[in-house]
């Protein structure tokens, strides 16, 4: 059995489309030449790791108990139905500028730097370049992932990238847990799997610091909201479909996930769901990238 992954032709150019027309990519529109084999991470060619996240079912959302849970969190069975890769960790400064020509990110320079105590004027520069980008938008986010797949090396390693979708990153925050975060339900423990507000600073942190949930990826919970590729709708759990669900059809908020460095524990849990205008950007606000999904030949 290989596993390959989806392609249609001039995925790139399509995808450019979704964005101008404010529609986003749907998971099969992804790459299909080239075959990865069954790889249970892969390297691309700017250096990010990302991890075979397996094909299965699990409930999303949260139980009317758990501490924190909202309404628009209602449980409900999805299965996904097709392998697919996540990033092992948040997109970073650098990764970010190799492929835009830029970095927005507030935290880096004066304001990542140490500082004394007393007199706030810096102590040691600090290298801010395996820090999760922030202050992107979903818009932003989406072009990075259409630049990168257009790069010359990813082209011909036939991947095309997008930004999960809610279920997609749910499924691999929750690494098969049912409890309100991926190592359980106690927040006390958050620290170690986290940058939150307890314990941030309040700045974010280099990524892979904490340690990584159950399927080797690391800050799922806080540091950076992460953005989805999928529309919000309050309402949605409620007439999702079951296989693969991508979000409402149309919409005018966005989706983000995971909490961050300056958010308390219950907004870090698996199932929040965070509202932003397409157009926002916040110093807490990344995004990590996702490709496939893969299919088994």
């Amino acid at each position: 059995m290989n596993y390959r992954w989806t392609l249609i032709p001039l995925a790139v150019a399509c995808l450019c489309c979704c964005i101008q027309s404010g529609a986003y990519p749907k998971p099969e529109d992804a790459a299909k030449s080239g075959d990865p084999g069954n790889l249970k991470e892969i390297t691309n060619s700017i250096g990010m790791k990302l991890v075979l996240i397996p094909k299965g079912t699990f409930v999303m959302g949260s139980p009317p108990n758990e501490v924190g849970a909202r309404d628009d969190e209602r449980q409900h069975e999805v299965n996904i139905s097709l392998d697919y890769y996540l990033g092992a960790y948040e997109v970073t400064q650098a990764q970010y500028k190799k492929v835009m020509g830029e970095n927005p990110s507030h935290f880096q320079g004066d304001n990542i730097a140490e500082r004394h105590p007393q007199t706030k004027r810096v102590v040691k520069d600090v290298d801010s370049s395996n820090h999760p980008v922030e202050t992107v938008s979903w818009v932003d986010a989406a072009e990075f992932c259409i630049r990168l797949s257009a790069l010359p090396e990813e082209m011909k390693a036939g991947r095309v990238y997008r930004l999960p979708t809610e279920a997609e990153w749910e499924y691999g925050c929750r690494a098969g847990s049912k409890t309100a975060y991926g190592y359980g339900n106690n927040p006390h423990l958050l620290g170690d799997y986290a940058w939150f507000e307890d314990n941030s600073g309040p700045k974010t942190h280099a990524v892979g610091q904490k340690k990584p949930n159950a399927w080797g990826l690391y800050d799922m919970h806080g540091n950076v909201w992460e953005w989805c590729g999928d529309w919000y709708d309050a309402t949605y759990y409620a007439q999702s479909p079951k296989d693969n669900p991508k979000g409402p059809l149309s919409g005018s908020i966005r989706v983000g996930r995971g909490g961050s460095w300056i958010n308390p524990a219950d907004l870090c849990r698996s199932a929040y769901r965070r509202r932003r205008t397409p157009g926002g950007r916040d110093f807490n606000l990344g995004f990590r990238v996702s490709a496939g999904p893969s299919e088994i030949k």
